[in-house]
């Protein structure tokens, strides 16, 4: 047969394919199990609007290009998949799209995952317009992936992912040599929101490959994405494969950075990170050999050692292939860096990460620091770098020698939203870099929130005095609800689980008291937050239980990522056992901020803030920022604060401690230590009186961390005790 009527043949069959095709709407699990039979391609199955509970779709077919097997929903957004859900694909040619993921968790290690099982994978496949909402396992320890790409050359697009906060990486790129290491999947158009601090390792928004699968290529584009608000840890993008593109992406008040952790030969080109001076915001790390990073744009990122704009790290000899692989032929070109706290050559040098980068290039970049301030800092050998036509406003570091040249040129904003330099061309990211619009990322018809419920936002209720009012009134509140208290004493006689934001204020300091006959007052459930004003606590009426609190968050809640902040107010009272501690959390809880503004606590049998309950040593921790301002503390038995934070995983960031103006008498009375640090990051003690106290004490265990402290006076108190130098606060 001649190729001409080859072709008119195989047009024939495929017309005939797709005129056979059918649309199945199914209102039901046993109808989906039915038209998920012999599905061919072209062939639609439409799950009807509602709620699909407890369902675990397996959508298996083989479609052919231009004619795919679909999976969709009547009307985008309104099929809500709930309970113990979760979808696999497997076969040629699967598209699913529309679905909404929320209320519930995957019974498996993925919710959406494109393979069956080990032998069964997708293939040329795409999963687009779909949402998972906050789909997390109640162990926030139970590891899942949210997404998990196998087979090649699929698609995951426009699709929105948001509040992961339990271990494991919210979409990552699965690699063997069963299906092939080259994946050539792409990765686009999807909005990554808000992902909270995890608190340990295992917060990674994306990951292409493991070490183990490093040294191949998995040729990986991921490109035109919103990262908002991805804060999980170090690591936002964890790039553990050769050969990928990162391109044209937002990474948008997002702590941590772009990794190149493994892999060679990637490419990270034209994509803009604005942090906006948010704590720990990072841009580009370097590791190993022939990275290519050129026209990207960075502006206001404040973090600092591995969360730097751009950090360029130090290898070890021989490297394990989980280890660090010496920067080799590096190209770092024509980028611009506007208003950044830190970049930084030879990051990690140490007795093991001992090779300086090597055979690399820094060349017609455009760093910019309008206040004045030096961004560069050098640890080790830079010999191997070769800097040229480099431009710094407004002068050249001295740190850097040759290739940097100062300028006092003027940045104007552009049209695309960035700035740009006039008569720089050739110097800096290209002038017409535009960051894709975040309404052209994730869906239209689901909204992007990034913001939890705050205090303040809700009702508000007055109450009176007696016994129990105070718990009927949280019972019946609703998130962000202002519940005022009358002057007079309060009895609670249950505990009060805290499931939302609640702010609880009295007329003035101590009028109003509480008093508690249960081992815990509050106790901060999932979701929950809390805010005392104006208010008293007296312990006096506890039981003599061991463990008292006064606010706890109890091991294994699922509580994260919440607030406590006390302030005008005064705890008293709590020595009705040994351990009576004021705030207590416990194993796998974690608090994104402690503050004490102006308490007073006294007569405490315990701790005033316990938070180390995380004593595996796997580098998690239980708070993140711990501050006390202008506070009084006095006969505290054991410590007025107690932090821990163990091993030598270098993920995260915290805790970090401020302590200033406040005042510690008779506090360490039972266990001769009034603080104790323990891998804290970074420590502030600045303007305290310490009287007749055990000491402060302060142990390093990962990282580099600060210890700064200033103007304190111990009386009768023994030294600071630290085994890293401590600096002079500012």
């Amino acid at each position: 047969m001649r190729p001409r009527s080859l072709m008119f043949l195989f047009a024939a069959l495929t017309n005939a394919a797709g005129a056979n095709s059918k649309d199945l709407l199914v209102r039901n699990q046993a109808e989906f199990t039915s038209a998920s039979k012999n599905l061919a391609p072209g062939d639609r199955i439409v799950l009807a609007n509602g709620t699909w509970k407890d369902f675990q779709i397996l959508l298996k077919g083989k479609g052919r290009a231009g004619s795919p097997i679909t999976l969709t929903a009547e009307t985008p957004g309104k099929v809500l998949i709930t309970g113990q859900s979760n979808l696999r694909m497997a076969g040629e040619y699967l598209v699913v799209s529309n679905l909404v993921f929320r209320d519930g968790a995957s019974p498996t290690g993925e919710v959406l995952s494109m393979r069956r099982n080990r032998t069964e994978r997708a293939n040329h496949s795409r999963i687009t317009g779909v949402v998972v909402d906050h789909f997390n396992k109640a162990d926030r320890a139970e590891q899942d992936h949210w997404v998990a790409l196998y087979g090649k050359h699929n698609r995951f697009d426009h699709n929105h992912l948001i509040g992961k906060n339990n271990v494991g990486t919210t979409l990552v790129v699965v690699r063997d040599e069963e299906q092939g290491l080259e994946n050539r999947h792409r990765i686009d158009h999807n909005w990554f929101g808000p992902r909270p601090n995890l608190g340990s390792n295992g917060g990674e928004t994306l990951r292409v490959g493991t070490s183990a699968d490093s040294l191949s290529d998995s040729h990986t584009v991921v490109e035109q994405n919103w990262f908002e608000g991805c804060d999980g840890e170090v690591e936002i993008v964890s790039n553990k494969s050769g050969a990928n593109i990162y391109r044209g992406n937002v990474f948008f008040r997002s702590r941590g950075s772009l990794v190149l952790r493994h892999g060679d030969g990637n490419l990270v080109e034209g994509n803009v990170f604005l942090g906006e001076n948010k704590r720990h915001t990072g841009g580009i790390r370097v590791i190993n050999r022939a990275q290519t990073i050129r026209n990207n744009y960075m502006e206001g990122l404040a973090g600092d050692d591995f969360a730097a704009a751009l950090t360029i790290m130090y290898g070890v000899p021989n490297s394990p292939i989980n280890r660090y692989t010496q920067v080799e032929k590096a190209i770092i070109e024509n980028n611009t860096i506007v208003g950044a706290n830190r970049v930084f050559f030879g990051a990690g040098m140490d007795q093991e990460r001992s090779l300086a980068p090597t055979g690399s290039r820094f060349a017609r970049n455009l760093i910019v620091n309008d206040n004045g301030t030096d961004p560069f800092k050098v640890l080790g050998e830079l010999s191997g770098i070769a800097f040229a036509k480099n431009i710094q406003v407004p002068k050249a570091s001295v740190l850097l020698t040759q290739g940097v040249t100062g300028s006092t040129v003027k940045l104007k904003r552009a049209e695309t939203g960035l700035l740009i330099a006039d008569g720089l061309s050739q110097v800096g990211a290209r002038h017409d870099l535009t960051p894709v619009a975040r309404a052209e990322v994730g869906v239209a018809w689901y909204p992007k929130v990034t913001s939890a419920t705050q205090f303040d936002g809700g009702s508000t209720r007055a109450i009176e005095p007696g016994d129990d009012t105070l718990t009927d009134a949280i019972s019946q509140a609703k998130a962000g609800a202002q519940i005022r208290l009358a002057a007079g004493s309060y009895t609670v006689n249950k505990i009060i689980e805290i499931k939302h934001p609640i702010f609880l204020v009295g007329p003035t300091k101590g009028a109003a008291k509480i008093l508690f006959s249960r081992p815990t007052l509050f106790q901060i459930e999932a979701g929950g937050s809390l805010k005392l004003a104006h208010i008293s606590v007296s312990g006096v009426q506890a039981p003599d239980n061991v463990g008292n609190a006064v606010i706890r968050a109890r091991p294994g809640s699922g509580a994260a990522n919440f607030t406590i902040i006390l302030e005008d107010t005064v705890i008293s009272e709590l020595t009705v056992n040994r351990s009576f501690d004021v705030i207590a959390l416990g194993k796998q809880t974690m608090a994104d901020q402690i503050l004490l503004r102006r308490v007073t606590v006294e007569s405490v049998s315990g701790s005033v803030i316990s938070a180390s309950a995380e004593r595996d040593d796997l580098g998690t921790y239980n708070a993140e920022l711990v501050e006390v301002i202008d506070s009084k503390m006095r006969q505290i038995q054991n410590t007025a604060i107690d932090l821990y934070r163990g091993g030598a995983d270098e993920s995260t960031f915290g805790p970090k401690l401020l302590v200033t103006g406040s005042s510690f008498d008779q506090v360490g009375l039972k266990s001769a230590t009034a603080f104790r640090l323990h891998g804290v990051q970074h420590a502030d003690l600045r303007d305290n009186h310490f009287s007749k106290s055990g000491a402060v004490r302060f142990t390093h265990s990962v990282g580099e961390p600060v210890f700064l402290a200033t103007r304190n006076t111990l009386v009768e108190t023994p030294a600071i005790e630290a085994d890293i130098s401590i600096g002079a606060a500012k």
